[in-house]
């Protein structure tokens, strides 16, 4: 069967004649991109935060170790830099030549604890505690604090720390200073 151009013409014709035309969009539903786009905004604080703490950490140089212990979860991480003690990604105390200054410390320059860092200790570790019994887990008997430190850190300042957050209102216990694992010549041989 073959048609002529005129015939052919004619039946396009029909064809479009018989789909109808579209309607006019009038309105547009942003609601569901506006869901999308605050779901993403939360993840990339989110991630903003996480990545602001890796940074902090990565600044620091860490000492070496051989042996290797698993990393508890319900523990606290506590960063000493050599410009401030950062605690959970938040700066709490600033340090200047390897110490805190003095009018942070309780009893002056001989003083050991940093009362700011103690009451935020304490405060961090209730809502961790607080957080573990919501969920159903069980409450660790011994809080721990993990340390991260620069192998530069004077020990004074290492010790105004920890006396700091073993204080009564803090309530850590145990500390873990964290280190870099050494890869031990002709192990694994």
């Amino acid at each position: 069967m073959s048609f002529t151009i005129r015939e052919a013409r004619a039946i396009i014709r029909k064809a479009v004649g018989r789909v109808p035309e579209g309607e006019e969009v009038r309105h547009l539903n942003i609601m569901p991109m506006m869901d999308m786009m605050t779901i993403l905004l939360v993840a990339f604080i989110s991630q903003a935060a996480a990545s602001a703490t890796a940074v902090i950490a990565g600044t620091v140089v860490l000492p070496s170790s051989v042996s290797e212990q698993p990393m508890p979860e319900t523990a606290s991480m506590l960063v000493i830099t050599k410009t401030a003690i950062v605690v959970e990604g938040e700066e709490i105390v600033a340090v200047r030549n390897g110490d805190v200054d003095a009018s942070q410390k309780e009893g002056g320059a001989d003083g050991r604890k940093i009362p700011r860092l103690s009451s935020f200790l304490g405060n961090l570790r209730r809502e961790h505690e607080d957080a573990l019994k919501q969920e159903g887990k069980p409450v660790p008997p011994i809080p721990e604090l993990m340390i991260i430190a620069d192998r530069s850190t004077p020990y004074g300042l290492l010790l105004s720390v920890m006396f700091s957050a073993k204080q009564k209102e803090s309530g850590y216990k145990r500390f873990r200073l964290i280190v870099r694992k050494n890869q031990v010549v002709g192990a694994g041989k």
